[in-house]
């Protein structure tokens, strides 16, 4: 309390200078302690330039904390659906076993095969099922299932024929039809 030092001496000064009476350095004490005790706390310091820069040093930390959070919990939800995916995947795999029918597709710009039976082929064709990436792999799913991952991530999904359309009534080519699964 080095103020209220200072304040006494200043006060003692004054008292034996005449300048104040005995009576008027109580009644500014007891202004001052009623203030204190109605606010709770001594009147408020000067401002300070140290303490400003290490609030704002304390804001600006808090500031990049809550950004980092963020980030962490950004890339722990990608990470959550990637594995989502993943496990879709895996769990409604068709599997192909004793495939003698090649079915060719493109990843990106390399062109890839499948060796799959005759009934896995034509299902290929018509939609019924579809090619997905996973990981460095390629699996036959249900359409639905590619309907799904396509949501989460559409660059998973490599094939998924939509189903032909039944021709118009009033179609001259009707009768002429082109056969969708060609082999090359």
């Amino acid at each position: 309390m080095s103020g209220g030092i200072v304040g006494n001496s200043l006060q003692e000064q004054l008292l034996k200078a005449g300048l104040v009476s005995e009576q008027r350095i109580k009644d500014v004490r007891t202004d001052k302690r009623k203030t204190v005790k109605q606010t709770g706390k001594r009147t408020p310091p000067a401002e300070d330039p140290v303490r400003q820069a290490a609030e704002r040093a304390r804001a600006d930390k808090a500031a990049k904390d809550r950004e980092l959070n963020r980030q962490r919990q950004d890339e722990a939800q990608r990470r959550a659906r990637e594995n989502e995916t993943r496990q879709l995947i895996h769990t409604h795999r068709v599997v192909r076993e004793g495939g003698d029918v090649a079915y060719h597709f493109t990843d990106g710009t390399s062109l890839k095969r499948l060796y799959v039976n005759k009934d896995l082929h034509a299902r290929l064709v018509d939609g019924r099922l579809a090619v997905v990436r996973q990981d460095a792999f390629y699996e036959l799913v249900p359409a639905e299932i590619a309907v799904r991952v396509r949501e989460r991530d559409a660059s998973l999904v490599l094939v998924h024929n939509q189903p032909a359309k039944q021709p118009e009534a009033d179609d001259p080519y009707a009768d002429f039809q082109v056969p969708d699964d060609l082999m090359w």
